[in-house]
C-alpha cells in the first residue's frame, strides 16, 4: 500500500476535529496551504506547544500548564463547595456566570458504557477522594442533561450521599439534552442559583 502524501496526512489529521468530515477537512487543508501558510505554521506550533505543555491539574483535573491550576490556588474560594463538571468548557461557562465561588472537579467526560467509558475512565476515584477531604460539605453536580450526564450525576450522588455529603444538581433551567458550553450564561446562572438536592 502506498504511504499517504503530506496533504493526505493533513486531511486525515483534521478529521480528528469534532464536526469535521472528509470534505471539510479537505477544504481546511487546501485553504491553509493555498491562502494562509503562516496561519498553518502558527496552528502547528500552537498545537505542538499545547500538547507538550498542557496537563491535568492535580486537584481538579482540568487543563493547566502548572501542577495546580489558578482556580485551585485561589484561597479566597469556598472550600466547602465542590462543583463537578464534565469538561473544562463547562467549568468556564459556570465561571462566566460569576455565581459560584467554590472549587471544581472536571471529569473529562461522562459515563457511557456503550462507548467503554466507565468510572475509571473519568477519574471517579480522584473525585471521591477530593469530595471526602473533610473540607467539602456540598457537591454540586453540573453535568449535562443528556442521558450520559444524568447517569453520571446519579452515580456520583449515590456514591457521595452515604458519606454524609450534601449533593445538589443544577436546576432544569438548562434545556434537556443541552451541553453546558452551548447554553447562554444567563440560563446557566439561573440554573445554578436554583440548584436542588439530587
Amino acid at each position: 500500500m502506498k504511504p499517504l502524501s503530506s496533504l493526505q496526512q493533513l486531511v486525515q489529521a483534521l478529521r480528528h476535529l469534532p464536526g469535521v468530515g472528509p470534505k471539510s477537512a479537505q477544504r481546511i487543508a487546501w485553504h491553509l496551504l493555498q491562502h494562509d501558510r503562516e496561519g498553518a505554521i502558527q496552528l502547528s506550533e500552537a498545537l505542538s506547544n499545547a500538547v507538550s505543555r498542557v496537563r491535568h491539574c492535580l486537584c481538579c483535573n482540568t487543563f493547566t500548564e502548572d501542577e495546580i491550576c489558578d482556580t485551585c490556588r485561589d484561597r479566597t474560594r469556598d472550600a466547602s463547595l465542590l462543583c463537578v463538571t464534565e469538561t473544562p468548557a463547562d467549568q468556564v461557562v459556570i465561571e462566566q456566570t460569576m455565581t459560584f465561588k467554590g472549587y471544581y472537579f472536571v471529569l473529562m467526560g461522562s459515563l457511557s458504557p456503550l462507548d467503554g467509558v466507565g468510572p475509571k475512565e473519568i477519574a471517579f476515584d480522584r473525585l471521591i477522594k477530593r469530595a471526602t477531604d473533610g473540607l467539602v460539605k456540598e457537591v454540586v453536580l453540573a453535568t449535562g442533561f443528556s442521558n450520559e450526564g444524568e447517569a453520571t450525576a446519579h452515580y456520583i450522588a449515590e456514591m457521595l450521599k452515604p458519606r454524609g455529603i450534601t449533593v445538589t444538581r443544577l436546576a432544569r433551567g438548562v434545556p434537556v439534552g443541552a451541553e453546558l458550553e452551548y447554553v447562554d450564561v444567563g440560563t446557566v446562572a439561573r440554573a445554578f442559583l436554583d440548584r436542588r438536592k439530587s
